[in-house]
């Protein structure tokens, strides 16, 4: 019995250093990286269709990002940050690169894909910001 405990700690103990090591990695591997974030405002009458965006766009504009791209991250709004106001986005798509000039590479020469893409999942025209992941 007292052997079961010890592997049962050791087992836990091991699990969670492990768990904590990552953590700590992707917070390391994140800094200095390139974040774009690209934000749906809501507004009445406006729709985003978030299983298109998730199966078909946001897999496109990645394949165009190729190598550059570290990783991407698809939000569905839920509410605002003040109870009983409207929902500020209806969604926020976002991808880490490793370099802007790549980026920008990447996405010019396809930009009128990506635009030809928009009325497939949305009618709303996105809010781009640019930014440098500081911690």
């Amino acid at each position: 019995m007292k052997v079961k405990v010890i592997l049962t700690f050791l087992l836990l103990t091991t699990c969670f250093a492990v768990f904590s090591q990552e953590k700590h990695n992707t917070a390391v591997v994140e800094k200095g990286l390139i974040k774009v974030s690209v934000m749906y405002p809501y507004a009445e009458g406006k729709t985003f269709n978030v299983e298109y965006y998730e199966t078909k766009h946001m897999p496109m504009v990645a394949g165009f990002l190729g190598s550059n791209l570290v990783k991407y991250t698809i939000e569905k709004g839920v509410a605002s940050g003040i109870p009983n106001q409207p929902l500020p986005f209806m969604a926020i798509g976002t991808f880490y690169v490793k370099s802007l000039s790549d980026y920008q590479a990447a996405i010019g020469p396809n930009r009128d894909a990506i635009r030809a893409d928009f009325p497939n999942y949305t009618n709303v025209t996105p809010v781009i910001l640019v930014s440098e992941v500081v911690k």
